[in-house]
């Protein structure tokens, strides 16, 4: 599986860089089998994507972190906090990507700042455009204060936004072929196929429970 950190952090070295790389490294511990880690530092392409709004056309390194968001298995983004929301870059970013590029893929969210008098940038500013972006958000987000760092709290909160997003990844991972399938109708309209052990047994009538998961498994591409 494919496990890609976005990080929209400034300096060298960077809170919001750490915070990503210890919510990987959760995630990693918690997933059966290898686990192919990408880093896409946004403070590297900055002008890439300025250019990218300019002409329409990504450059080489641009191109190379679309491909890894894009085909990652699940996404931690980390932003630092500017005027109450997300940086302009980490913006920049998502706004450069395909608006189907995150549909039905596992993220988790993740913020710094000075205070945590902004801690609601998670639930105000970052869940409202992944979940624009139709991505699923797991349920629990972690921001990180200064005072946070070395606190008790803040290691409970990065594992448990990890065992969500390695949960996900596990669940949505593609499997083998069933012997047998059986279709549901998949929002939009759309039919997707899913595995004919998803039935409800003993139901007579031919209704079907589909678990949330699979749900999402037949949305990924």
């Amino acid at each position: 599986m494919k496990l890609v950190v976005v990080s929209a952090g400034l300096s060298v070295p960077s809170s919001t860089r750490l915070l990503g790389d210890r919510l990987a490294a959760a995630t990693v511990g918690r997933v059966s089998g290898p686990v192919d880690l990408r880093v896409v530092e946004l403070r590297d392409l900055a002008v890439e994507i300025a250019h990218n709004f300019t002409n329409g056309f990504p450059g080489r390194a641009l191109s190379a972190a679309i491909e890894d968001v894009t085909s990652a298995d699940g996404l931690i983004v980390v932003t630092p906090v500017f005027s109450a929301s997300y940086s302009g870059l980490f913006k920049s970013f998502f706004d450069v990507l395909d608006k189907d590029a995150l549909v039905g893929k596992p993220v988790v969210i993740a913020a710094t700042g000075g205070t945590g008098r902004h801690s609601l940038v998670l639930d105000h500013a970052l869940r409202p455009l992944f979940a624009y972006l139709r991505a699923v958000v797991v349920p629990t987000g972690v921001y990180a204060a200064s005072e946070d760092w070395g606190a008790e709290g803040l290691a409970e909160r990065v594992g448990r936004a990890a065992g969500e997003l390695a949960g996900l990844m596990s669940r949505l991972a593609p499997a083998p072929a069933a012997g047998s399938e059986s279709v549901s109708s998949a929002p939009g309209g759309a039919e997707a196929v899913l595995p004919a052990q998803a039935a409800l047994p003993g139901r007579a009538d031919g209704f079907h429970v589909v678990p949330f998961e699979e749900q999402l498994a037949a949305l990924r591409p």
